[in-house]
């Protein structure tokens, strides 16, 4: 691996950090509006978290392929 894959690999595993901890702390927001009745928003939210979900398994293996 060169600097410059390892350059990038660094960021987007950084960004990835900083999508997991998002994404935790939405899903905590969700539940919690979710058990003061806001069904509606909580299914929302947790089919916007797929979202993330699949975004965070690509940028995992991009990052995988950059650090080989």
């Amino acid at each position: 691996m060169d600097d410059r894959d390892a350059a990038i690999a660094d960021a987007l595993e950084a960004l990835h950090m900083n999508q997991q901890a998002i994404r935790a702390s939405t899903e905590e927001i969700a539940l919690w509006l979710r058990a003061r009745g806001s069904e509606n928003t909580f299914e929302n939210t947790m089919m916007a978290l797929q979202a993330l979900d699949t975004n965070a398994e690509v940028i995992a293996s991009v990052i995988e392929q950059l650090r080989t």
